[in-house]
């Protein structure tokens, strides 16, 4: 018998995981993947998500990809040009945006390294109950081979948006608000190395440095246009770019694209409930919201290393552990409220006028106005 169960080994799932087994708790990690891939991810770590990673000792390897460190972020919104630079926060000044097939291997890594007994190609198919209360997984190979049952103290439900543990123990809705943007991105050689937004009424685009000099293009767009945009959507990322930014769309004439164009219109903001007996949500599986805010990796970190604090040695009591989901659940609720309200602000693309502040949220110390 496990202590605990993680299903799911991305970044919400093999980070509380890691957390979990350097408590010394015996941890089973199941991900329905065989091989880590990458996600569909704007790729942006916000600086409390790098003093995270810092803090448990995981960002010199993530320094070690190549992964520029960016030190500035510089905003168009008009005439008006933000142009800042981040505070320290947590020993660290930089922001990263290190690809998902980078990133989520060495978190995996890590969290096996802590002593998580890893299983890839396991999908959970079921959930065990006895009361009321979970108390394991029923797992089977994707390609059908025999099921095999694990129980554990816990089951953390990290298998994002589309949560099949959210589904199994019929987690309740919370917070949901309507879909506001869709967004589409590539990848883009030769870019300058630079962190940058730009909006208008109704547009939104941003360039985004990564791994091996390429840069994450991204155009975000109503939702109402999703059913036009999909049939044709390197067209539409780049006549947005060119009427919203046309100093980058003349900087890609430059170089070329790398990759085939990503994108989604189901960009789902919620909270559901974070627990129940015997199990917890953690990551997009129990709160999503718009893309637009880049801020889907950080708060997974920031959930990872809350549950883990709230559950602290607690875990073998039964009383000891619902009290600690419970106090996780309200935590996790007043940590991310406001930004999920801030980032439902954004993606209503209502803006586009003068502003003060610099958006993704970024915690700045040096800004320069520039009309």
């Amino acid at each position: 018998m496990y202590d605990v169960i993680v299903v799911g080994a991305r970044i919400a799932g093999a980070s509380t995981a890691m957390l979990l087994a350097r408590d010394g708790y015996r941890v089973l990690m199941v991900d329905r993947d065989r091989v880590v891939r990458d996600a569909q991810s704007t790729l942006y770590i916000h600086q409390s998500g790098v003093a995270a990673l810092h803090r448990w000792n995981v960002l010199p390897e993530v320094v070690a990809t190549g992964c520029p460190p960016l030190e500035r972020i510089r905003h168009t919104a008009g005439d008006t040009v933000l142009d800042g630079a981040p505070s320290r926060t947590g020993g660290v000044r930089a922001a990263y945006a290190p690809r998902r097939r980078l990133l989520d291997p060495i978190l995996i890594r890590a969290a096996v390294d802590a002593g998580v007994e890893y299983r890839p190609n396991a999908s959970v198919n079921d959930l065990l109950f006895e009361d009321g209360r979970v108390v394991g997984v029923r797992t089977g190979s994707v390609r059908g081979e025999a099921e095999h049952t694990e129980r554990a103290r816990l089951v953390v439900g990290a298998d994002g948006m589309r949560s099949t543990v959210a589904a199994r123990v019929r987690a309740p809705v919370l917070m949901q608000d309507p879909h506001h943007t869709c967004v589409y991105y590539t990848y883009w050689s030769d870019l300058p190395p630079l962190l940058r937004t730009f909006e208008a009424p109704g547009r939104w685009v941003a360039t985004i440095p990564t791994n091996d000099g390429a840069t994450l293009v991204a155009a975000y767009f109503p939702q109402a246009q999703f059913p036009a945009i999909r049939g044709d959507a390197l067209d539409a990322l780049l006549t947005q770019v060119q009427k919203t930014a046309p100093e980058v769309r003349e900087e890609m004439a430059v170089g070329r694209r790398l990759e085939h164009v990503h994108g989604t219109g189901d960009q789902r903001n919620f909270f559901r409930e974070a627990q129940g007996p015997g199990w917890v949500l953690v990551g997009d599986s129990g709160h999503h919201k718009d893309s637009i805010t880049a801020r889907g990796i950080t708060d997974a970190f920031c959930q990872a290393q809350l549950l883990v604090d709230c559950v602290g040695d607690g875990l073998q009591d039964p009383k000891a552990l619902s009290t600690a989901l419970k106090r996780f659940a309200e935590q996790r609720l007043d940590a991310l409220l406001s930004a999920y309200h801030s980032t439902l602000k954004e993606a209503r693309l209502e803006s586009g006028g003068p502003r003060t502040d610099v958006p993704l949220g970024m915690e700045i110390d040096q800004k320069l106005v520039i009309h």
